[in-house]
Formats: C-alpha cells, sequence, structure tokens
C-alpha cells in the first residue's frame, strides 16, 4: 500500500512537472511563424521572398530590436546607387522656389496656346517631373529597403503632418519637406519633428503661415521674398497644429487659444533669398505681433520668434499630446479600435521620455496587445500599403515606378495627395467598398499577369497635374476578360510558387486549394494578390 501510494505521489508529481514544462513550452513552430509574419506585415509592407525565414532564424525580439535602430542595418548597394542617383540633380529650397516661381510666371504670360516650348508646356513638364521624382524616391525606399520599419516611420508621420503636393509651390517641395522634416525625426524626438514640420517652406505654405501678420503690423510690409501685400492674422496653422498635429481635437483648448497661438506664430515665414543652400526658413519681425497675449491658461512672454518655439515646447510635452500620439500610434500598429489600457501605457512611455517615439514604440511592440495572436490579420490595408507589399512579395525589379504612381491614384490614394490636412486615414471603413475591391483586383490582375511594365517607361501613365482630384472611374475585369488577358503574349506572369513562399501563412490553405485549381495558371499569381487574405495585415 505503502508503494502504491508513493507512485500515486509520483505520477501526480511527475504530471505536474510535465504541465509546467508544456506551459512555459517555446511556442510552435506555427505560432512561431505566424508572429514572424504578424511583424513583418505590421513593422513593414510584408515579406519579400527569404524575410520571413530571416526573422524565424534570428527571433522576433531580434527583428523588432534591428527595426528601432535603422542604422544598424545596411542599405542594399544597389539601392544606396539608385538614391544616389535620384540625388545628382538635387536642389535646395531656394533653388526649387526660384525655380517653380520662375515657370508659373512663364505660364501665366504664355501666349502660345499650349505649344510644346511655351510655358504652360514648361509648368506641365515640371509637375511631372517632380511627380515622378517624388515617387521614385518614396518607393525605392518603401519596396527595396531592409529599414522597413523606419519607411512605415516615414508614412506615418507624413499623414500627421500632411501637406498636399498639388497646392502651389508644394508641387517642388514635398520630396524636400520629407527628406529634411520627417524622415531625419521619424523614430527620435517628438519635439525635433514637430519643430522641422512648423518651420519648413512646405507646411508654412500649405497652411498660409507665411502670410499671417498682425493686425497691427505696417500695412506697407511686404510677404517675406516676395512683392505681396500683407493680409492680416491667419489661423490655419495654428488650428491644425493643435488639433491635429498635438493636442486633439478634444485637447482642452477654446477658439480663443487658437487666435493666440495664431498671434504667437505671426512673422514665421520663408524667404529663398536668404540662402541658396540650406533652409528658408525666416522669422519677419516686423509682421509679428507683439502685443499681450494669454494662452492655453498661461501668460506668454513677449519674446518675438521664441513665443513659437515656447508654444512648441508646451505643445510637444502636453498630457493630450501624449494621449493624441499613444492613440494614433497604437490604432496604426494594433487595432482600429485601439484598447484603451495599451493607449494609457504608451502615452505614460511619451510623457516619461520627452516624447522618444522609439521608446514608446519599444513599449508598443513589446505590449501583450501587439503580441495577441487575436490582433494578427485584422488590420485592411490601405492602398499604399497594399501596392508596397505587392510589389515586395512579388519580387519585382522596380525600374518604373509609374505604374505604381498611377495606381496609387487609381485606388483613391494618390501619393502625397491627400487634400486634407489630416492626412490618409488606416482604417478598414475608409478603404473597404465594392469600386476599391475592384480597382485592387484590377492593380492584382495587371501585377500578376506582367502587365504593369515596370521595367519600361510610359510617360502616358502620369497627367499633367498629377495632383487634381482623381476623377476616373471604376473598371472591373470580368472572370472572361482576366483569361483573355492572361492568354495575351506580352508580360511575363509571376510564378505563384515562389509568391506563396514568401507569404507563408498569410495566405489560408483554403484560399490555396482555391488557387490550385484556376486554369489557365497563369492567373494564380493574380488571384494570390487579389485574395482577401492579402489585403490583411
Amino acid at each position: 500500500m505503502k508503494f502504491q501510494t508513493t507512485m500515486w505521489v509520483g505520477g501526480i508529481a511527475l504530471m505536474s512537472s510535465l504541465f509546467c514544462i508544456s506551459a512555459y513550452a517555446k511556442p510552435t513552430i506555427q505560432a512561431q511563424r505566424a508572429e514572424a509574419l504578424h511583424v513583418l506585415n505590421r513593422l513593414g509592407y510584408g515579406p519579400r521572398p527569404g524575410d520571413l525565414d530571416h526573422v524565424l532564424q534570428i527571433g522576433v525580439d531580434h527583428y523588432i530590436e534591428e527595426q528601432l535602430h535603422p542604422e544598424t542595418i545596411a542599405i542594399p548597394k544597389k539601392l544606396d546607387q539608385h538614391l544616389a542617383e535620384l540625388s545628382q540633380d538635387k536642389m535646395s529650397q531656394s533653388q526649387l522656389i526660384t525655380k517653380y516661381r520662375q515657370v508659373i510666371k512663364a505660364a501665366m504670360e504664355d501666349g502660345t496656346g499650349g505649344a510644346p516650348d511655351g510655358g504652360i508646356a514648361r509648368r506641365n513638364a515640371l509637375y511631372k517631373k517632380m511627380a515622378v521624382h517624388f515617387g521614385e524616391l518614396r518607393l525605392a525606399q518603401a519596396i527595396e529597403s531592409p529599414r522597413q520599419l523606419q519607411e512605415v516611420m516615414v508614412d506615418f508621420w507624413f499623414n500627421h503632418f500632411n501637406v498636399v503636393a498639388g497646392k502651389g509651390l508644394n508641387h517642388v517641395l514635398i520630396a524636400d519637406y520629407e527628406c529634411e522634416a520627417i524622415r531625419p525625426y521619424a523614430l527620435g524626438k517628438f519635439r525635433d519633428l514637430l519643430g522641422a514640420t512648423a518651420k519648413h517652406p512646405a507646411m508654412l505654405f500649405y497652411l498660409d503661415n507665411w502670410l499671417s501678420a498682425a493686425s497691427t503690423a505696417d500695412s506697407r510690409a511686404r510677404i517675406p521674398g516676395t512683392r505681396a501685400k500683407i493680409s492680416g492674422l491667419n489661423e490655419n496653422y495654428a488650428r491644425e497644429l493643435m488639433e491635429l498635429h498635438t493636442l486633439g481635437v478634444d485637447g482642452g483648448y477654446t477658439q480663443e487659444d487658437v487666435t493666440t497661438l495664431a498671434r504667437m506664430f505671426t512673422g514665421w515665414s520663408f524667404d529663398p533669398k536668404i540662402a541658396t543652400d540650406g533652409p528658408t526658413f525666416v522669422f519677419a519681425s516686423r509682421l509679428h505681433d507683439y502685443g499681450n497675449k494669454a494662452w492655453l491658461g498661461r501668460a506668454v512672454p513677449v519674446s518675438g520668434e521664441k513665443e513659437g518655439e515656447w508654444a512648441l515646447d508646451v505643445l510637444a510635452t502636453h498630457p493630450s499630446t501624449a494621449h493624441h500620439i499613444a492613440y494614433e500610434l497604437a490604432q496604426y500598429f494594433v487595432a482600429d479600435d485601439p484598447p484603451p489600457a495599451l493607449v494609457d501605457r504608451l502615452s505614460k512611455r511619451f510623457l516619461d521620455t520627452d516624447g522618444d517615439i522609439k521608446a514608446v514604440l519599444g513599449t508598443l511592440f513589446a505590449s501583450p496587445e501587439f503580441r495577441s495572436p487575436a490582433n494578427f490579420g485584422t488590420k485592411y490595408k490601405t492602398p499604399y500599403q497594399y501596392v508596397v507589399s505587392a510589389a515586395r512579395a512579388s519580387d519585382v525589379d522596380v525600374q518604373n515606378v509609374k505604374p505604381l504612381v498611377a495606381a496609387l491614384t487609381r485606388l483613391g490614394m494618390p501619393l502625397y495627395g491627400c487634400q486634407s490636412p489630416d492626412g490618409y486615414k488606416n482604417t478598414r471603413d475608409v478603404w473597404l467598398n465594392p469600386d476599391a475591391l475592384a480597382q485592387r483586383i484590377n492593380f492584382a490582375t495587371g501585377l500578376g499577369l506582367g502587365r504593369l511594365s515596370l521595367d519600361r517607361k510610359d510617360d502616358s501613365l502620369i497627367p499633367d497635374d498629377p495632383y487634381q482630384k482623381n476623377l476616373l472611374k471604376p473598371i472591373s475585369l470580368s472572370q472572361d476578360e482576366m483569361e483573355a488577358a492572361a492568354k495575351k503574349d506580352s508580360g511575363s506572369p509571376l510564378d505563384a510558387g515562389l509568391l506563396l513562399q514568401a507569404l507563408g501563412e498569410q495566405v489560408s490553405e483554403k484560399t490555396k486549394k482555391r488557387i490550385e485549381d484556376v486554369r489557365p495558371s497563369s492567373l494564380r499569381a493574380a488571384l494570390i494578390l487579389g485574395s482577401p487574405d492579402f489585403m490583411r495585415c
């Protein structure tokens, strides 16, 4: 009896130990692959061939740490050379502004009726050239760079501090804005990012602060670098600075605060004549409002340009700003309706680290909410995420971005084309609709069948003004039309097997089974890229 009792107790102990080992065992290979795919989709624009195996080899935590420190990741030589070529003809802010004004003057004085050598033709040629240049700079890095989180954050912050390329001077300034005001600070301190965008001519022009002047300013004063007369106080930048860039719409400010903040930023402008190279920001003291002010319940020290700097300091460290930024980050990386507890933790981290973006992201990526399988594959890709991820998964050698730029326009998300200052949204309800879905399927068909001419130039894909409102009606292909397109003797269809290998478990077994039965087989890659599975991340 004693022996049986001992055996029974020993068995219980053994079972308990096995249970404990099981509870703390490493995740299954399926779970590891799912998490690896999750970080590739959320911290970047999805896997390229070999990426999934790379993350599995080094581990998800190591991959995240690498992405948070992009300077440790080498840029491929081919991409480095491409970016160097794109930078050869780079113009300074001063040169860009001067060039634009010369071309616009010529267009306004054009009496040729649109002749090839006339002013209007020169203006249109500049617009097209700059649009392609913008697209190449952004898309080459988004598709090819292994520093994927950096590319994601460049797009995230550009939408947060949105300016539209289709407004006047910004036709030529967008690349400089992204390169000088967004990219260097995308994983840095929020205050630095806030200040860089506030002083860039693209933002000053877009929200009209370059024209803003005190009501008491001398009526004979001129806007810096122009002959234009002053037109009084402009509140556009002050309003969006608080509502969109920092505090949020419910951030606890009043209309009087907006007006006062606008007064604090009077005189913040730009002048291409002050520098042939480097920033063109200028503080025009003759336009500034030096009157007494009270803002957000505080007395404002009368100090000219420093009033604006002080305001940025206050806004960058405000609890409402921390919550606003935390919510947007959690919404982008975790769920359309982010968990409040996660937002609170990220907000605290933001305040504790003085707005250190990298530190906040580190907390986010380590959170159980981000790591929860319940949040895997639940986000719906924006058109930009969809196009870039398709190009990456397909492993195409993109020599010509014009088809991708044109596709983004047809999908309703023209690159740098968001008209409103709140930028493009990243939630399912904005992008999931029948017409948009038809356009995605058309794009998937073209890419899958090798019909997009990504290695051949075609100027007809870019209109004279690429940022005019897209008026194209959605056109969907029937199954018969898709099969007819597949039989055309042009282009090389993508290899569906290699595509599935790159995407791993992102494409479900059910979808794979359906695609296996499709004839002709050249349609399979198109159907993978057009599947609901691929449209999620």
